[in-house]
């Protein structure tokens, strides 16, 4: 196991009954969680004193009861930067376990000894295209959500990428492979992190399962 243990601007603090509580910053927020099942005493004094805390609601989805949190801030990982925002759906716009991978990236890009052009689909806001763009590579960065990929230019103006070779496109992921087939594009490498459930472009469902 990967373990991401290199963060300075977050922490994962406790973890009971459902929910964790985590330092994003200056800030702490708890959040829901599943797989929190055992039950700590919470001694942490965070757990009271938060900044923020998503509740679920009984009829689906949830909220922020967020306090003074502001709208977004931004936490750094070594030479990265990225803007946190606190979204209707308990996420941050990142995921800090995923560090490990975009250190693994970075060794591997800038130990390639000639240009990478990396494929990121589904890409989310960009922390994996906003690593692999600082470690030196040509990145096309695809998701079908426009809110996203807006969001992931911003984390690479923050990582001073605002002139790096990003293409940054709105699409259907499936439908952009077959085009780039198509014309024959290649790519020295491809990341791929689809959600566990989606619907497609025409209405369809698909489900990830272990």
């Amino acid at each position: 196991m990967w373990i991401s243990d290199q963060w300075q601007d977050f922490e994962l603090l406790d973890c009971s009954k459902g929910e964790k509580l985590e330092r994003w910053g200056d800030y702490y927020l708890v959040r829901p969680d599943p797989q929190a099942i055992w039950d700590t005493p919470r001694r942490n004094p965070h757990w009271s004193d938060r900044d923020a805390r998503y509740r679920r609601s009984e009829s689906g989805g949830g909220s922020w009861d967020k306090g003074s949190l502001p709208a977004e801030w931004i936490i750094r990982y070594k030479e990265l930067r990225f803007h946190v925002k606190p979204m209707n759906f308990k996420h941050t716009g990142l995921f800090p376990e995923q560090a490990a991978n975009w250190d693994w990236a970075m060794a591997k890009i800038r130990g390639a000894g000639r240009p990478i052009r990396v494929l990121n689909l589904f890409a989310y806001t960009g922390a994996a295209t906003v690593a692999c763009a600082k470690a030196g590579a040509e990145v096309c960065h695809v998701d079908a959500a426009k809110g996203m990929v807006a969001w992931g230019k911003e984390n690479a103006a923050a990582s001073g990428l605002s002139d790096a070779p990003i293409r940054w496109i709105v699409d259907d992921c499936a439908k952009f492979v077959e085009r780039e087939i198509r014309r024959g594009k290649r790519y020295d490498a491809i990341i791929m992190d689809p959600p566990s459930y989606g619907r497609g472009p025409g209405g369809e469902v698909w489900k990830l399962e272990s």
